[in-house]
């Protein structure tokens, strides 16, 4: 069912600063900081050859990464991203299968493409995205 690892997520309390750790000490490509107000966080993309890490920071009090971060105040790993060939296929599936497809369906992730979200409790405490390819 799954495709390939889209991204790594990392809730980090400063982005910008995040950011310059991986531009400037790994010399990795950065994209320019995007505030994506529907999902409460400011990202930025870390382009690899094989795939990409989001850095995401609060956006707002209500963000959904903000309880996260008062637990990791460093920051961590927040979910792992996974290309599906169809967003509303695999959610059916996997919610047969009893597995916790999180919010009221998909919606537009930050790559303007159909996402969900599934229950860390339901894959070894680790949350879940699957994008549409």
């Amino acid at each position: 069912m799954i495709g390939r690892l889209n991204h790594v997520a990392i809730a980090v309390p400063d982005v910008a600063a995040a950011a310059l750790l991986y531009r400037d000490r790994l010399g990795a490509r950065v994209s320019e900081p995007e505030a994506l107000a529907a999902h409460g966080v400011t990202i930025v993309f870390i382009d690899l050859p094989n795939t990409r890490i989001e850095l995401m920071e609060p956006l707002g009090a209500n963000s959904p990464i903000s309880a996260f971060l008062e637990r990791n105040p460093r920051g961590g790993i927040h979910h792992l991203c996974f290309e599906v060939e169809d967003v509303d296929a695999a959610g059916g599936v996997l919610a047969a299968l009893g597995v916790r497809v999180l919010g009221e369906g998909p919606r537009t992730g930050a790559h303007g493409k159909p996402v969900i979200f599934l229950h860390p409790g339901d894959f070894a405490g680790t949350l879940i995205e699957l994008e549409q390819a």
